[in-house]
């Protein structure tokens, strides 16, 4: 049985979640492109900008690791450091008064699932 799947399955509604709260923004500000300088809209479209740069590389390298062999734990670690870090950073971005600790949490757990995948991907390949 492969995790990754799971795991990007869960962060794709955590996607269409941060996609609606997007949308909902915007028609309620009726601002159809960009942010109209509305700084809660601002916020919003970063939070979902930023899930959609950095979750696709982090799932292809954590289903990378997983296809090579490596342990169903360190899978785990990865999917659930992903996952945890994407709600931190979406949680601490989307707040007005913006509590730093949620978005540096959210961006080292984010980090730490694609170094730690990619490392193990070329360290495997090489030993």
């Amino acid at each position: 049985m492969l995790f990754t799947p799971i795991y990007a399955a869960i962060l794709g509604l955590g996607f269409v979640r941060l996609s609606f709260l997007t949308l909902r923004l915007r028609r309620q500000n009726k601002i159809a492109l960009g942010d109209g300088g509305n700084p809660q809209l601002l916020r919003a479209i970063r939070v979902h900008s930023n899930f959609a740069e950095y979750v696709p590389i982090a799932l292809i390298l954590i289903y990378m690791t997983e296809s090579i062999g490596a342990p169903i734990y360190l899978i785990h670690f990865l999917g659930i450091s992903l996952l945890i870090g994407r709600l931190s950073h979406a949680w601490g971005v989307s707040q007005e008064n913006e509590n730093f600790k949620f978005r540096v949490f959210g961006m080292i757990a984010t980090f730490n699932a694609i170094i730690v995948s990619s490392l193990y991907i070329l360290v495997s390949q090489f030993i």
